[in-house]
């Protein structure tokens, strides 16, 4: 779908979103009771329930954000002092609070636990960082905001996909705060603008990246391969061919960043259990998860990280290797049967 102006997104998704979440609220009791007596009918561990309540905490969250937001607007003197430090602060304790509500009814409502290993905040100086992420599965995005200022204590800077300002609390939260937003329709320099937001890092910022630029699926490894091949790129077709739960790293963006950046630390970031929620019917179907979703860091000191772009190829595809074989190693039981299963291969959704 095409985006409709900033405004318009304004002055009509956001208070009716407000609205319905005032009808929703007033009406829960009858909403919560049909959803309880539904869910002895279908099958799986009272789902239409889970569902509900899940989608109903959702509703809120956005329309309680939406009235801190507009409280903040009018006490940054209607925006005026917004790109100032203690306002920035303010969204990003107030992001990080909403993706601590979602992770712990994720946990109680979806049965889902978190697990981090590798590099800790301790082994990350307080220093610049890029971080270079895995993207697959519907929320992957949010995870890793969640971990990196809940629990890194950064304030990440992100290039998230331009369908996400459909949510109205996100739309005017990350657009108050250093995001890029990526129109793959558009004819937008993207590469300037992930240039602009990866300088001028301080030393609690992380500028966030997903080389990958789509959730995994077999089409898009298969599509990703044949770009490859059409660039005359034998050698990192080959690579792209060995590469089995990964799509083939796009470098553009990655030399970009790593070149405005030239102080920064890399963190590189796998993770699995997310994928088989790639469209609402699986989402549905497995829900509850009764899933471990597992997150690897490993750091790269600034010095180790290539600056030049034509170096940059090769040290991706080395590390979205080692990430290929660690997910291999980790994706938990449930994932390796939802993929073998060929009714769960539906369109994807955006994370």
């Amino acid at each position: 779908l095409t985006m409709l102006p900033q405004w318009v997104r304004r002055v009509t998704i956001a208070p009716s979103v407000v609205l319905l979440a005032g009808l929703v609220l007033l009406n829960s009791p009858l909403l919560l009771l049909a959803a309880l007596a539904a869910s002895p009918l279908l099958p799986g561990r009272w789902r239409p329930l889970r569902f509900a309540w899940f989608a109903f905490l959702y509703l809120l969250l956005d329309a309680g954000l939406l009235l801190v937001l507009f409280v903040l607007w009018v006490a940054t003197g209607f925006g005026a002092w917004m790109s100032s430090p203690w306002a920035q602060r303010v969204h990003y304790r107030l992001l990080g609070w909403a993706l601590r509500v979602l992770e712990a009814e994720a946990r109680r409502m979806l049965r889902v636990t978190i697990t981090s290993t590798g590099a800790t905040p301790d082994d990350f100086a307080r220093s610049p960082l890029l971080v270079l992420v895995r993207h697959a599965g519907a929320g992957d995005s949010f995870l890793i905001t969640d971990l990196l200022i809940n629990w890194y204590d950064r304030e990440p800077r992100i290039v998230l996909k331009a369908a996400l300002q459909w949510d109205p609390a996100l739309d005017v939260l990350l657009n108050r705060l250093p995001t890029v937003f990526v129109d793959h329709s558009s004819r937008t320099d993207r590469i300037s603008l992930v240039r602009r937001l990866a300088s001028d890092l301080d030393d609690n910022d992380a500028f966030t990246i997903f080389p990958e630029g789509g959730n995994f699926t077999p089409g898009r490894r298969s599509k990703a391969i044949e770009w490859l091949r059409r660039q005359g790129s034998q050698r990192q077709v080959a690579m792209a061919e060995d590469l089995r739960h990964v799509l083939a790293p796009r470098q553009a963006g990655t030399a970009a960043a790593l070149a405005a950046a030239p102080d920064a630390d890399v963190a590189i970031v796998a993770h699995t259990g997310l994928e088989h929620l790639n469209s609402v019917k699986a989402f549905w179907r497995y829900m509850p998860m009764d899933t471990e979703i597992r997150v690897h860091w490993w750091r790269v000191p600034a010095g180790e990280a290539p600056r030049h772009p034509d170096a940059v190829g090769d040290w991706l595809f080395g590390w979205w290797g080692l990430m290929d074989d660690w997910i291999q190693a980790n994706r938990p039981e449930v994932v390796t049967e939802a993929i073998d299963d060929p009714t769960t291969r539906t369109e994807p959704i955006t994370p």
